[in-house]
Parts: structure tokens; C-alpha cells; sequence
């Protein structure tokens, strides 16, 4: 693999957004109102998006016991009876829509993210399912995946979450390391998360992922090169590999972790190469950034074909559609407008209990953020951005709309990160580990901002 030199390592570790979306959710105001999103959600059911299939995200936000580490919104409770109650809030949220949209949208992707969706019995997410398949359309080979724990599921519950039609399934680990596990403040034995995957195989789910974290308190390169060896005999469909970023001052949680055994950014890298070495001579693909598949996953295949979207959940197969996203703090795009529900269960409830959708702030996308959003999101799922093809799209000569950028960009490529020619810009392998500091250049609030600490590092 690609060696990282000091002074690459110095110059480019720099904080910056993950981009799941642009411009990012740290810039969205409250100025943008739940009117705004209601007017947004007539005009797509007016318009040609609404013959389009919807994504659905449902946020469930409880756990029973907290990760130093998570940076979601989360409530740890083991009053497993609030589950009832907040399923009756996500229906009444769902109504409202209704109201907007009419009943029988078609969905073609729907995640349930939290929290710990598990956390729910499955008598609780029985109803669920059945609610949302009420009034939206779940279409035939769609992708319907869901989070779990595996602290909280056995082959029973596996099988009942196939049997509401779920058929992918993404499993928490973080890290298997027992010293690791211990400083994160989640146990979780090797050998049940070997036992849950070949379960759920043998159940039938068309996809298994496996989510890691390097960059953990007490994780060393050799430690975390052992973790590694275990997943690669897993061999899960997918992997995701997450850079853990720091922020005690925004998540409260992380104050717990003692910030003396982080690993350093040397130490970082050289775990991300090993990791990157280890899964590609074990046949899996490199999709971007934090993402991996094996060659017959339906993640490669996009990425082969060039069908590779990104979006509040990661790297994605479907097409870059509107997004509805159900419960507290959960966030959504539809058109050119993303939103933001009310970020305690308190405020979510009290607003739908006023008859009004639970959006507490958003943001109403300008041209200009449109156009960079084309080029930001080119060049973290492609790895290139071709100029004639935003050109096309949105009638500009590209070398003079970013002329300030592309000097950047030449700075890069000088550094080995990126290759320019008449065609457009393409992301080196080297500047893989980087590609969030390429997209960084086009991203026009964050150049106009000094205070970029509130984001993570990129390695």
C-alpha cells in the first residue's frame, strides 16, 4: 500500500466534515421551519420526484447501556416500556406526512438507525414494520437494513427481523479487543459475533456488515491488527471502517475516556494502511473513505458501474433520492432542502403533539451549494469530478467558477493527492487517506470559517 510521508501526514490531518452531506448539518439554521419543510414536501408531491421511490430512515433513540465512545443521539434507559410510547409518536409523525405526500410513496431503501433499534421488542418492531408498509410501499428489492447490537439478539430475534423483511444487517464492533472493549465500556466476546454472523447467513440475509473504529483508547497498531485478522475470517459482506473522532467538548460521553491512551495520529495511519493492505489481499473492494465490499456485494457493483451515491447513513447503492427521516433528532433532504427534528424526545413530542412536523431547523439549498455538492459528492464516491459533466450540468465554465479552488487543487497535486488534465480532477491513491481534505477546497463555508475544530480529524 501507498506509504504516508510526515509531511503529507502534518499538512493535510487536518479537522474536516465527513460529508454525508453538503453543506454539512453544522450549517443548518433554525430560520428554516417546519413550514418550509411542509412547502418542500407539496412540491415534491406536485412534481416529477414524487414518481421517484423514497429513502426512510427511522431513528431509535434508547440504549440500555452507554459506549464512551458514541457521538449518536441516544437515551440510556433499561425501561424497555418507553418503547411503546415513542412508537406511537414515530406513527403520529408519520400521518403528518401523509398529509403531505398522500399514503403509498414507494420506498426502496429504509434504515433503522439509532440508539439501538434492538432495544425494542420484537412485538414493538412487529408494529413498526407493519405501520410504516401501511402507508408507504416497500418495493420489491429494495434495501432494508437495520443496526444491531449484539449484546441484544440471538438467532430468534435474527429470524424475526427477517421475517419483517429486513435483508441487510449491520453489526456493532467496534473493536475486539478485550482491553479496547473495556476503555469504550462495551463487552462483547469474539465468539458471539462469529456465532450472530453465521446465524444471520444461514437465516438468508442478503448482506452482512461489520462496523469498526480505529483510533480508540488503548488500540495499537498491533492490537488492532489482531481485530482485523479476526473480521477478515468473519469475512463479512461489507465493512465499515470508522476514524474515531474526539470531541469531549461537544459529547458529553467522550469525557469518559481517558485521552492520555488515544492512540497518535502515526499510530492512526498506520492502523488505516494495515487495515486498507489487510481487506484488499483478503479480495474485498475499496469503495471510499471508510467503506469496504466483497466483489459480488451490491456497494462494489455501484461502485464499478459508477452508481455510488453517499448520504446520511454513508456510502449507498440507491439513487440520490429524497430522504424522510422519522423520530427525534433524525435528519432528512428532500429536493433541495435537508431538516433537522427536534434533538430531545421532549420537543419531538410536544411539537407532534401540536399537529406540526417535529423540524427544528434545516436548510433551503442555494445554487452555488448545489453545484458544490455535485463536485464534493464526485469526488468522494467516483474519486474524480469531470468537468464537462458539471459544466453540463449547471451552465458554468468550470475553471473560472473555481478558479480560487483550483489553485488549491494544484497545490495537491503537487503533493501527490490528485492528478488534473483537460478532462477534470482525479484522486490519487495515495490521496485516498485524504480525499476529505480534496473535497474540503470546494466547500465554500468551511473555507470562509477559522473555527474547524468542531469537526473531526481526517485520519
Amino acid at each position: 500500500m501507498t506509504a504516508i510521508s510526515a509531511q503529507l501526514l502534518q499538512r493535510f490531518d487536518v479537522n474536516g466534515p465527513r460529508y454525508t452531506s453538503y453543506p454539512t448539518a453544522d450549517r443548518f439554521v433554525e430560520a428554516f421551519t417546519a413550514d418550509d419543510y411542509a412547502q418542500a414536501l407539496r412540491h415534491r408531491s406536485h412534481g416529477q420526484a414524487s414518481l421517484l421511490p423514497l429513502s426512510l430512515y427511522v431513528h431509535i433513540p434508547f440504549c440500555e447501556s452507554l459506549c464512551y465512545y458514541c457521538a449518536c443521539n441516544k437515551i440510556i434507559t433499561k425501561h424497555h416500556d418507553r418503547g411503546a410510547p415513542y412508537l406511537d409518536y414515530l406513527a403520529r409523525e408519520v400521518m403528518l406526512y401523509v398529509a403531505q405526500l398522500g399514503s403509498g410513496q414507494s420506498v426502496s431503501q429504509l434504515h433503522l438507525g439509532g440508539g439501538t433499534p434492538t432495544f425494542l421488542s420484537d412485538g414493538e418492531l412487529s408494529q413498526l414494520m407493519v405501520m410504516l408498509r401501511t402507508h408507504f410501499n416497500l418495493v420489491p428489492g429494495g434495501e432494508y437494513s437495520v443496526e444491531v447490537d449484539p449484546r441484544t439478539v440471538d438467532a430468534k430475534r435474527l429470524q424475526t427481523l427477517a421475517g419483517l423483511g429486513f435483508n441487510r444487517i449491520s453489526f456493532g464492533v467496534q473493536d475486539f479487543d478485550p482491553e479496547v472493549q473495556k476503555a469504550i465500556h462495551r463487552i462483547q466476546p469474539v465468539e458471539r459475533v462469529f456465532e450472530l454472523v453465521e446465524q444471520a447467513r444461514q437465516i438468508g440475509f442478503e448482506s452482512v456488515n461489520v462496523d469498526l473504529i480505529y483510533g480508540l483508547p488503548r488500540q495499537t497498531p498491533e492490537s488492532f491488527a489482531r481485530t482485523i485478522h479476526q473480521v477478515k475470517a468473519l469475512r463479512p459482506d461489507r465493512i465499515a471502517l470508522y476514524a474515531y473522532a474526539h470531541l469531549p467538548e461537544r459529547f458529553k460521553p467522550q469525557r469518559r475516556i481517558v485521552a492520555d491512551e488515544l492512540p497518535n495520529a502515526a499510530g492512526k495511519v498506520a492502523m488505516l494502511a494495515s487495515a486498507l493492505a489487510a481487506f484488499e489481499d483478503a479480495g474485498y473492494v475499496y469503495i471510499g473513505m471508510d467503506h469496504f465490499a466483497l466483489p459480488d456485494d451490491a456497494l462494489a457493483v455501484a461502485k464499478r458501474q459508477g452508481r455510488l451515491h453517499r448520504n446520511f447513513q454513508g456510502y449507498s447503492t440507491q439513487p440520490d433520492c429524497d430522504l424522510i427521516a422519522l423520530g427525534v433528532s433524525s435528519i432528512g433532504r428532500v429536493g433541495a432542502t435537508y431538516s433537522q427534528n427536534a434533538k430531545t424526545l421532549e420537543e419531538y413530542c410536544d411539537l407532534i403533539d401540536q399537529g406540526r412536523l417535529p423540524v427544528t431547523r434545516g436548510l433551503a439549498l442555494t445554487r452555488d451549494d448545489l453545484t458544490r455538492r455535485a463536485v464534493i459528492m464526485a469526488l468522494m464516491c467516483q474519486g474524480q469530478v469531470l468537468f464537462e459533466s458539471i459544466e453540463l450540468a449547471w451552465a458554468l465554465d468550470f475553471r473560472r467558477y473555481f478558479a480560487t479552488e483550483m489553485t488549491q487543487v494544484a497545490d495537491m497535486q503537487v503533493q501527490g493527492l490528485v492528478t488534473v488534465d483537460a478532462q477534470g480532477i482525479q484522486v490519487t491513491a495515495e490521496g485516498w487517506y485524504f480525499v476529505r481534505a480534496v473535497a474540503m477546497v470546494f466547500d465554500r463555508y468551511l473555507q470562509a470559517d477559522r473555527h474547524r475544530a468542531k469537526f473531526s480529524r481526517i485520519l
